[in-house]
C-alpha cells in the first residue's frame, strides 16, 4: 500500500505507516479540575478510489478525504458527567470575614459612613454620640446591604472585567443564596434601626438608596449613560441622611452637603472609568467614556468647577462661615485644573491624576467645612441656667467640629 505525493512533477513512492487516533473515553471533573482518561486505537484504512484523486490539469494540489472520528455520548454518560460537575460549595469559616468585607465593598462602604457622619456632625443641633453611633452603623449596614445585592446582579459582567473578576460570587467563594442572605441580614436590620431608633425620614432615606443603587443605577449600567446621574444621586444621598438623623428635617443645609457628593462624583468616576473603559466596553455597559468621551470630559469639568460655586452658597444657607470658600478654594481650583486639563487632552496619564486628586479631594473639603462650621446661635442665646445644662453637649459639638 503506498501514497503518492507530487513535488515539481516528480512521483514518490511512500511506506504506508498506521495511523492512530485519539479517542476520549472519559472526562471527569474534581474541584475545579479536568482529568482526561485517552484511550488510543490504531486505525488502519485501506486504500479506495476516492483516497488518492489525480491532480487536474492546472496543476491543483493532491487533496486526502477522511471520514472524521465522532464520538456519541450515551444519555447515561452525559448525566453522570453533569453529576459529577456540580459539587456543593463549601467556604471555611476563617475566609467569611474577607468574603463578607469585599461583598461589602468595605473601602465604598467606609466612604458612605463617613459622609453621614459628616451631615450628622455639620447639623445645627447639640452632639449625641448615642445617635451618631446608631446613625453610622446603619448607613453602614445599609450599604452592606446594597452593594452585595449589586454584586449578586452583576456576576455574569463582572466575570469579564479585570476590575471585577475577582469578586467572591464570581470566584464560587460563595453560592447565590449565602450572599442575598448576607444582604438581608444587613439590610433588614440597617433600616429598620434607622427607622425605629432614629427617625422614619432617616429610615426611609436609607430604605430608598438601597432601592434606587439595585433596582435602578445597577440596570441602567447596560442600558443608557443616564446611569452615572442615577449613581451620583445614590452617592449624594449618605449626607443627607446624616443631617436627617441629627433634625430630623430635609433643611437646605442638607441639600447643599448631598449637592457637594453629588457634584464630586462626576470628576472622580469619569476619571477612574475613563482608563478601565475597555473593561466596561468588554462587560457590555454603557459607560460615558464609552460611548460619549467628549461628553464625559465635559462633564467632568462643569462639575469641578460646580464645587467652587457651592462652597460660596454655603455660608448664604448659614452652614458654614464665610472664612470655607476662601480656605475651599485653592483644592476646588486644583481638581478644576486637572479636569481642565483631562478635557483638553483625555488621555490615561491626565485621567489618573484627576482620579488620584479626588481621593484626597473630598476628605479635605469635608474637614474644611467641618472646621469652618457655623457656631449654633440659638445655643449661644439660650439663657444661663439652659447654657449650663447644654454644656456637655455643646463641648462634644465644638471639639468634633473642630480639627
Amino acid at each position: 500500500m503506498s501514497t503518492y505525493e507530487r513535488d515539481d512533477m516528480v512521483i514518490t513512492h511512500l511506506p504506508h505507516v498506521p495511523v492512530t487516533s485519539p479517542t476520549v473515553a472519559d472526562i471527569t471533573l474534581h474541584r475545579g479540575e479536568v482529568t482526561r482518561e485517552i484511550v488510543t486505537q490504531p486505525v488502519t484504512s485501506e486504500p479506495t478510489e476516492t483516497s488518492l484523486q489525480a491532480p487536474a490539469a492546472s496543476g491543483a494540489e493532491w487533496t486526502s478525504v477522511e471520514t472524521p472520528h465522532v464520538q456519541v455520548e450515551t444519555e447515561e454518560a452525559r448525566h453522570g458527567r453533569l453529576h459529577r460537575q456540580w459539587k456543593e460549595l463549601k467556604v471555611e469559616l476563617a475566609d467569611l470575614p474577607d468574603v463578607y468585607a469585599r461583598l461589602a465593598k468595605i473601602k465604598l462602604t467606609a466612604l458612605v459612613v463617613a459622609t453621614a457622619a459628616v451631615g450628622y456632625a455639620m447639623a445645627p443641633v447639640p452632639f449625641d454620640p448615642t445617635m451618631f453611633f446608631v446613625t453610622s452603623l446603619g448607613t453602614g449596614l445599609a450599604s452592606c446591604s446594597a452593594n452585595s445585592i449589586n454584586q449578586y446582579i452583576e456576576v455574569p459582567f463582572d466575570s469579564n472585567m479585570n476590575r471585577t473578576k475577582n469578586r467572591p460570587l464570581v470566584r464560587g467563594q460563595v453560592s447565590p443564596l449565602h450572599a442575598v442572605s448576607f444582604a438581608l441580614a444587613c439590610g433588614v436590620p440597617g433600616v429598620a434601626m434607622l427607622t425605629m431608633a432614629v427617625n422614619p425620614l432617616t429610615g426611609f432615606l436609607g430604605a430608598f438608596n438601597i432601592f434606587l443603587y439595585t433596582c435602578c443605577y445597577t440596570p441602567l449600567k447596560r442600558l443608557s449613560i443616564a446611569n452615572t446621574w442615577v449613581g451620583a444621586v445614590v452617592g449624594a444621598i449618605p449626607p443627607i441622611m446624616g443631617w436627617a438623623a441629627a433634625t430630623g428635617s430635609l433643611d437646605p443645609g442638607a441639600l447643599l452637603l448631598g449637592s457637594f457628593l453629588y457634584c464630586w462624583q462626576f470628576p472622580h468616576f469619569n476619571a477612574l472609568s475613563w482608563n478601565l473603559k475597555e473593561d466596561y466596553s468588554r462587560a457590555g455597559y454603557r459607560m460615558m467614556s464609552v460611548t460619549h468621551p467628549s461628553m464625559c470630559q465635559r462633564v467632568a469639568l462643569r462639575h469641578s468647577l460646580g464645587l467652587i460655586g457651592l462652597a460660596c452658597m454655603a455660608p448664604v444657607l448659614g452652614v458654614t462661615t464665610w472664612t470655607f470658600p476662601l480656605v475651599s478654594l485653592p483644592i476646588n481650583m486644583y481638581i478644576s485644573f486637572l479636569a481642565f486639563r483631562f478635557y483638553r487632552k483625555g488621555d490615561r496619564s491626565n485621567a489618573r491624576k484627576l482620579f488620584f486628586c479626588s481621593l484626597w479631594h473630598l476628605p479635605m473639603l469635608l474637614l474644611l467645612a467641618l472646621t469652618c462650621k457655623k457656631p449654633d446661635m440659638d445655643l449661644e442665646s439660650e439663657p444661663s441656667g439652659a447654657g449650663e445644662q447644654l454644656t456637655g453637649c455643646t463641648s462634644l459639638s465644638g471639639a468634633f467640629s473642630l480639627p
